[in-house]
């Protein structure tokens, strides 16, 4: 019986794990490309962001830096996700909210680079001509990858909330999270940011 439960417990901890490789992962181009690294930036990314990047220009530096150690907090998240040891209430609300945010924040925007691609490739949409050399990457790479790591964080997310005592707040918590996500989405396209 014990070796069941924890073989139980071992196969709802893998959406946490996942999330915090595809975190640290995710992490790791930001950095590089921070510390002034070019390789994978031409044809992974658009070519305003190239430019600013070769010119090491202090905005965009920033904006790399803060994006990694970003990354690197949904890293932690994900492994906070599947501590054993229980967590306080207000830390159970706080990771519910974050995992339920970032996964609904990443699902949802690498949706909108695969829908956009595909919409542009059957000609439905157009776009400047100098970004369609890209399209492919965010069609067919970062788009699949934002998705999957929404995936993983919403996975985790409702594996802990199995964990938790007292499912109510952090259910509330998560529900916020998620619809924040979703608001904050809306009004990035809205605004012409996302």
């Amino acid at each position: 019986m014990n070796l069941r439960l924890d073989e139980a417990s071992r196969r709802a901890t893998w959406p946490g794990y996942a999330a915090a490789v595809w975190g640290f992962l995710f992490a790791v181009p930001s950095f590089y490309w921070a510390l002034g690294g070019t390789a994978g930036v031409e044809s992974t990314i658009s070519p305003q962001l190239v430019e600013l990047a070769r010119q090491q220009d202090s905005g965009m530096l920033a904006v790399l830096w803060v994006t990694g150690a970003l990354k690197v907090v949904g890293g932690l998240l994900g492994l906070a996700l599947v501590r054993r040891r229980p967590w306080g209430h207000g830390m159970n609300c706080l990771l519910q909210l974050m995992a339920w945010g970032a996964g609904v924040l990443l699902a949802w925007h690498g949706a909108q680079f695969i829908v956009q691609g595909l919409l542009v490739q059957a000609g439905l949409v157009e776009i400047p001509s100098e970004s369609l050399p890209i399209l492919r990457w965010y069609t067919y790479l970062w788009g699949p990858w934002f998705v999957a790591g929404g995936i993983a964080f919403v996975l985790a997310a409702r594996a802990h909330l199995r964990t938790v005592p007292d499912h109510r707040h952090p259910r509330i918590a998560g529900v916020v999270g998620g619809l924040g996500a979703l608001a904050l989405s809306a009004v990035a396209l809205m605004t012409g940011i996302g």
